[in-house]
């Protein structure tokens, strides 16, 4: 292996990484100013004096120029602080730990569906290219791509909970809950989102696996006698994995960062259901750490997978 060319790589990746970082947190601070109303009058309420919503403006530091307030915050966040909720009294880090666990294990349960559907479904549409198989499976991902995930949900809600009683209408379960009731309430949200993303998965696959199927070497595997299943599995899908990869991470990065709508329809607690809350009373500081610490993941998982290629594809070891 090249350590040289390795670790010009991934410093390279490791670079673009805090780049891409710091531009979202531009952006995420002028966004949230750009939007219309104020924080502490929604705070304060109808009733408050013009006195009392300048006061609290100084204690929060939002009567200072836009430029001193996002330097403020850039320093407060090299040093690991996220800042405080105006509304919640808390600090947005705390806020964020305790919204995370509905949000990753939604993703991860949803995630997992989505590979289990997409896979599976896109060798068989590569294996039977043209076939029924194929226009069928073709046509799901079809489906599965242009629906709203807001009114499938909205669908199984009333299909399956509440004409059937088969899963709870909403929420996570009581504080506390052990894991079989928490698992309970995520299984209908999670099958939302991994059939509409096992879409993308499915037409990744089937294009990665079209083009090793035509290769010489799948050839020359059949040739030899071997059953199709191990030339499919052992030989197509093994030097298909790259491509594969990268949208099982970017599917799991766009399911964290993309469950604002599910939550909302589920009435999660998680980072999604934050984040449209805090839009909507404006609490400047946890929409700010939210996307920013929904940002960070995206690109950490892409740095992952990265990372990851190292061991899939042999190319890139020897590069």
């Amino acid at each position: 292996m090249n350590f040289n060319h390795l670790g010009r790589s991934l410093a390279g990746r490791f670079g673009g990484m805090l780049a891409v970082l710091s531009l979202v947190s531009v952006l995420v601070f002028i966004l949230t100013r750009l939007a219309a109303g104020d924080p502490i009058a929604l705070l304060l309420g109808d009733q408050a004096s013009l006195q009392d919503i300048e006061l609290t403006r100084q204690r929060y530091g939002l009567d200072q120029p836009l430029l001193a307030q996002f330097l403020y915050w850039a320093t407060e966040i090299l040093k690991g602080n996220l800042g405080q909720s105006i509304f919640l009294q808390m600090p947005v880090t705390q806020v964020l730990l305790d919204r995370v666990e509905p949000t990753l294990s939604l993703a991860v349960l949803a995630v997992s569906m989505a590979m289990l559907i997409g896979v599976p479904c896109g060798i068989a549409a590569a294996v039977w290219r043209g076939k029924l198989i194929d226009q069928c499976v073709s046509t799901l991902a079809m489906l599965g791509a242009s629906m709203p995930s807001f009114w499938m949900g909205l669908v199984l809600i009333q299909l399956f909970a509440v004409s059937a009683g088969w899963f709870p209408v909403s929420g996570y379960g009581d504080p506390g809950a052990p894991w079989n009731i928490r698992l309970h309430h995520l299984l209908l949200p999670a099958f939302v989102l991994g059939t509409l993303n096992s879409a993308l998965i499915i037409r990744f696959t089937r294009a990665s696996m079209l083009d090793i199927l035509n290769e010489d070497y799948i050839r020359t595997a059949r040739s030899k006698g071997l059953s199709e299943m191990s030339v499919v599995l052992n030989h197509g899908l093994r030097n298909a994995l790259v491509p594969i990869l990268t949208v099982f991470g970017l599917t799991l990065a766009l399911m964290i960062g993309g469950a604002v709508v599910t939550e909302t329809v589920f009435n999660l607690p998680g980072l999604g259901n934050l984040v449209v809350r805090a839009v909507l009373r404006r609490d400047y500081p946890v929409i700010q750490g939210a996307l920013l610490a929904i940002a960070g993941v995206y690109v950490i998982i892409n740095f992952l997978i990265d990372v990851l290629y190292l061991v899939a594809d042999p190319r890139v070891r020897h590069g």
